[in-house]
């Protein structure tokens, strides 16, 4: 079964950084396609970033030029470096496998004004 597991999640100041961390387990296929999410309040879940295999990178509006994803050199990782944080980018985020559908659980990320 497979099993998405997040980390890195915190609170930090406006300005501040933080890097996530996602490491799918339970399987023995490479996934192409992972991304992060996210959920803040009021608001729909949304795409922050996506990477493919070949390094293809996707990211939301918001957050072009302040967060850069990046595969691990680990099988199935990713991480998600986020500069100069804002406190509308505070919310839960999400690491999926974007061509299978598998969601991690979430880890909250909390940005202070």
């Amino acid at each position: 079964q497979v099993q998405l597991v997040e980390s890195g999640g915190g609170l930090v100041q406006a300005g501040g950084s933080l890097n996530l961390s996602c490491a799918a387990s339970g399987t023995r296929f490479i996934f192409n396609g992972m991304g992060w999410y996210r959920q803040t309040p009021g608001k729909q879940r949304e795409l922050v970033a996506s990477i493919t295999t070949d390094g293809n990178t996707n990211y939301g509006d918001s957050v072009q030029g302040r967060f850069t994803i990046s595969r691990g050199s680990a099988k199935n990782t990713v991480h998600l470096q986020m500069n100069s944080l804002k406190p509308e980018d505070t919310g839960i985020y999400y690491c999926k496998v974007i061509s299978f559908g598998y969601w991690g659980h979430g880890t909250q990320v909390t940005v202070s004004s």
